[in-house]
């Protein structure tokens, strides 16, 4: 019989999305437990698992530190032969386990009841071993796997991952964390440029074309040609910046005059142009870029002109 390639797809989707959908009844009173113990921890999260649920377990440790939950990951199968020194005094364990049975699992939890940590299991079955023995239960059990033989973890993985991210987004709103934050734990990816990224970390290395109003078309041309930015400012003789004259703007006025030698900066310029201040984030120049449809814009300080961000800038800082 042929395969139907789209609705094995659907039907995949379908099973999982009411696997997800099946989590919103297991949000109880050990689910608020949990966030309360990982809020209030003096320690790290250490997260544990093994096979696909070591896997997740890895994903929510980086959504955690991300978030500022500061989290390690630990292997079930590794702890057991050496890294279980890892957990501290006062961190909280979160074991994730599909069937908790696994005989990796069996060994760890005694040992971390031992030591006295808060035990949270994260467990696809609330009468397994690991459930008994935890201190706190988040259930992600599912009816059935995405694996046609309801076998390999599809479904039951995607809850834990879901679980996992609402445990993190509940702790970001606990702890009041912010976008400001955000951006100190992403200083390299383009998220954490558009928090923290301003126009003073661009237009400073750029050069800054400036012609007074009284100087020749010729004057003008060369100027521009020198700076390569395909724009000048026009300022007074206090730099204030009166107008901007573009490559547009040149070949504008070529079209319309043939007085050419008799034409100032000031007969061509664009007066009262887009401007944006050297604190402004970087990303709101961009947005005043797209929203006039223009390439470059002056950057300004009471009046007095600074320099030129142009859209490469953004381009090359990775915000586009």
């Amino acid at each position: 019989m042929a395969v139907s390639i789209k609705q094995v797809a659907l039907k995949t989707i379908e099973l999982e999305a009411n696997s997800i959908a099946g989590l919103a009844s297991y949000i109880n009173d050990d689910f608020e437990k949990a966030v309360a113990a990982i809020s209030s921890a003096k320690g790290r999260i250490v997260v544990s698992g093994i096979g696909k649920s070591a896997v997740i377990a890895q994903k929510i440790v980086a959504t955690f530190n991300s978030t500022g939950t500061p989290s390690i990951f630990m292997h079930a199968a590794d702890a057991i032969h050496g890294d279980l020194g890892m957990v501290q005094q006062d961190d909280v364990v979160i074991v994730i386990s599909k069937s908790g049975e696994s005989p990796e699992i069996k060994v760890l939890i005694p040992l971390i009841r031992n030591f006295g940590n808060i035990l949270i299991a994260m467990v696809g079955n609330t009468e397994s071993y690991l459930a008994r023995n935890a201190s706190i239960i988040l259930n992600t059990t599912v009816e059935q796997e995405a694996c046609p033989n309801n076998l390999a973890p599809t479904s039951s993985t995607t809850a834990q991952l879901v679980m996992g991210d609402a445990l993190a987004i509940c702790l970001m709103q606990l702890n009041g964390f912010q976008s400001e934050d955000f951006a100190k734990f992403h200083p390299g990816g383009s998220l954490g440029k558009k928090l923290y990224l301003r126009v003073s970390d661009l237009y400073a290395d750029n050069e800054k074309p400036k012609v007074l109003a009284e100087q020749s078309l010729k004057e003008v041309i060369v100027e521009m040609t020198a700076k390569r930015l395909g724009i000048t400012a026009v300022v007074d003789a206090d730099n204030r910046l009166l107008g901007i004259i573009t490559d547009g703007d040149l070949r504008r006025m070529l079209e319309k005059s043939t007085a050419i030698d008799k034409t100032k900066a000031g007969d061509i310029m664009t007066a009262n142009p887009k401007t944006i201040g050297p604190d402004e984030l970087a990303v709101g120049a961009l947005d005043m870029l797209r929203k006039n449809e223009i390439t470059q814009l002056a950057v300004t300080e009471k009046g007095k002109y600074l320099g030129i961000i142009h859209l490469h800038d953004l381009i090359r800082e990775g915000l586009i």
